[in-house]
């Protein structure tokens, strides 16, 4: 049955319609700078050095359009100091007609919640945006699918920043993906009802994640079935590895599993209950484990300790060894206090550091003292 209704959603994806569109032709190349760009780029103080550095060709195509790029990006709501930033990353754009620029602004704002978010992408992923006009007819038809999924608009706009060749290849390699995803989500024991939150999420952790052969996918979770992983154990790793399940191998898995159970000295048991609360052991090869573990036992951390909180495994040498003189200045001694104060990111390092830094200013009250008055 779950097969079944994973077969209709498969289908489901395959009916959205191909959207056709024009393409642009090329910009010439000339034997000496074109001087109006050059011009045109100096006026909207863009660092011409790096251009020439980085991509000193595109100052040779003709034609180019960086006044109508820059206006076009102004309108937008793009500061001058951004738009010259853009150009500086990425030149190309002024080899767009000022058309197409405004084309792929309409595409993206059928997703995009605001013109102010659109150019933030803009100057963060450059490339995302001014993309060839070859690849608009399969931009299209992918934003089309993802619709069709019924996907937040945020999300979409997201994996065509994050990862833009995922829409300038045919939809139907997508279309195969997300029903892999979905139809191994199903058969893991997900329900239907929270599958469009479950793939929004994945795929907004790691848009690569539709650039994977789907077969990939399944390689990996036979090979953690056949280590002992139940169905609903492999569901909690496949939504906890946020999408890195495709990007793993059995042969590297088997390696960093075989020196983390050797390190430790657990069980296949023991070792899956790590794995659980510390998905990180699957992707870390053995040179990574190594250093990491030596870093803890060298600090005076116990094995023990590093198996009721692993995912200290997840910080690197250096984090743990300023965060141990952090703690030790606060006379916090770690090898009897537990790792929790020790582990998670910044932020949360700050907030419990913060927290053992106002009990050691508290003083402490003391009922029976007399209280001090006046002489």
């Amino acid at each position: 049955m779950l097969r079944l209704a994973a077969t209709s959603l498969c289908l489901r994806c395959r009916r959205v319609p191909s959207l056709g569109l024009r393409t642009r032709p090329c910009a010439s190349l000339s034997q000496s700078e074109n001087q109006e760009t050059v011009a045109a780029l100096y006026d909207l103080s863009v660092d011409i050095q790096k251009v020439r550095k980085l991509k000193g060709w595109v100052l040779y195509r003709s034609p180019a359009y960086a006044k109508e790029v820059a206006g076009l990006l102004k309108d937008m709501g793009a500061s001058a100091a951004v738009v010259a930033r853009i150009l500086a990353t990425h030149p190309e754009a002024v080899l767009h007609d000022p058309e197409q620029v405004r084309s792929q602004k309409e595409v993206w704002m059928s997703v995009c919640p605001s013109q102010k978010e659109l150019v933030g992408i803009i100057e963060k992923f450059p490339a995302s945006f001014f993309t060839s006009a070859s690849h608009w007819d399969n931009q299209r038809s992918n934003i089309a699918f993802f619709q069709h999924l019924n996907l937040n608009k945020r999300v979409i706009t997201k994996l065509m920043a994050g990862a833009p060749q995922s829409f300038s290849r045919p939809v139907e390699q997508n279309q195969e993906v997300v029903c892999t995803l979905q139809q191994t989500y199903l058969e893991l024991g997900g329900e239907e009802a929270n599958m469009k939150v479950w793939l929004q999420k994945l795929l907004s952790q790691n848009p690569f994640v539709l650039l994977k052969p789907p077969e990939v996918l399944k390689q990996n979770l036979m090979f953690l079935r056949g280590r002992g992983f139940s169905t609903a154990q492999l569901l909690r790793l496949l939504s906890k590895l946020r999408g890195f399940v495709s990007e793993l191998n059995p042969d590297s898995m088997r390696r960093s599993l075989a020196f983390s159970q050797d390190a430790i000295g657990c069980t296949e048991a023991e070792l899956r209950d790590i794995v659980l609360k510390c998905p990180a052991l699957l992707y870390y090869p053995e040179s990574t484990l190594a250093e990491r573990f030596g870093a803890l036992l060298g600090a005076g951390i116990s094995v023990p300790q590093i198996t009721d909180s692993p995912t200290v495994l997840e910080l690197t040498p250096q984090i743990v060894n300023y965060r141990l003189r952090q703690l030790e200045a606060r006379g916090y001694d770690i090898r009897s206090g537990g790792l929790d104060v020790l582990n998670g990111t910044k932020k949360d390092f700050e907030k419990s550091f913060g927290k053992l830094q106002l009990r050691g200013e508290r003083p402490l009250f003391n009922p029976v003292a007399p209280l001090r008055g006046d002489d």
